[in-house]
């Protein structure tokens, strides 16, 4: 396996990596509250001026981003990560980015009244409709707690799946569409729902919360951020403090961990003619990295 090749550094706490056919990457970035375009030759650009905290990003079915904006969060000088809400934050959102001039659009702040907290991750469906996760604010000596939504592109619905749930951060669909994969990132535990349809998984039972169930976590002091699925269904998962990109399969099996050059791997994903040219976001160190994957990731709809 190839080792990972530096494309572009200076950046402040990368996230939500969406590799682009002209092989530039559109990425967040939460602490310059912007998202950037960065180009072959690693010049780093402005492309949106999103405010809050950008980070999950992806591509909607009329060809527009759409972001997971977690409202923000306070740095300070030496620390990678961010400590606790920023003190203009408000609640997190939902927005919609033009893709010709990155001009930001709010399309939910609120689910059945609740106000999102900080919205991280989502992944479209192919009925064009997108799942997110909310991970929950963590202040000083508390958190909120996370949940799972379902929403429309169009800003006309937003439904909760899963509340509470601790942590939840990547996600992402299998390659049948029947799975819907979330990586909690306390305590790195990677979670399976089964998708019965647009928006919908299936009941939980009893008293649980949700119907999800966990197929895999790690030991020790690693912690999961975002994830990829692979095209022949494995997951590969980012994996903070450890410093892997941890590839699982559908089973729970640890199929590979594939060490970075930075400690905070926070995002990972896919482009190239084959689909193996991995894009990893190394946080910790602001910088932005490329490898070949062995095997091919999962071509994400309208991409």
């Amino acid at each position: 396996m190839d080792d990972v090749r530096i494309v572009a550094t200076g950046l402040g706490f990368p996230e939500g990596p969406v590799a682009m056919p002209d092989g530039s990457v559109i990425l967040t970035d939460i602490r310059f509250n912007c998202c950037s375009r960065v180009t072959p030759d690693g010049k780093v650009s402005l492309f949106s001026a999103a405010g809050g905290g950008p980070n999950g990003l992806a591509i909607g079915p009329d060809g527009a981003f759409y972001l997971c904006n977690n409202g923000g969060n306070r740095y300070v000088e030496g620390v990678s990560m961010g400590q606790g809400p920023h003190p203009d934050y408000k609640y997190g959102s939902i927005q919609r980015l033009d893709r010709a001039t990155g001009a930001a659009k709010t399309l939910y702040i609120e689910c059945d009244g609740h106000k999102l907290s900080a919205p991280n991750d989502l992944v479209f469906d192919s009925a064009g409709g997108f799942y997110f996760t909310d991970l929950g604010k963590r202040h000083v000596r508390h958190r909120d707690h996370g949940g799972l939504y379902y929403a429309l592109p169009d800003g006309s619905k937003v439904v909760c799946l899963a509340y509470p749930m601790l942590s939840p951060n990547g996600c992402g669909l299998s390659p049948d569409g029947r799975t819907l994969y979330v990586a909690d990132t306390e305590g790195a535990r990677l979670w399976a729902f089964d998708v019965e349809g647009p928006g919908k998984l299936r009941q939980p039972t009893g008293h649980a919360p949700h119907s999800g169930r966990i197929i895999a976590g790690l030991p020790g002091p690693a912690r999961f951020d975002s994830l990829a699925v692979l095209q022949n269904g494995n997951i590969a998962v980012a994996t903070l403090n450890t410093g892997m990109i941890t590839e699982v399969s559908p089973a729970g099996a640890i199929v590979r961990e594939v060490k970075m050059p930075d400690v905070f791997p926070t995002n990972i994903c896919f482009g190239g003619a084959d689909m193996r040219t991995a894009y990893i976001t190394l946080s910790d160190t602001g910088r932005l990295g490329t490898m070949q994957w062995p095997t091919p990731g999962l071509k994400l709809h309208f991409t």
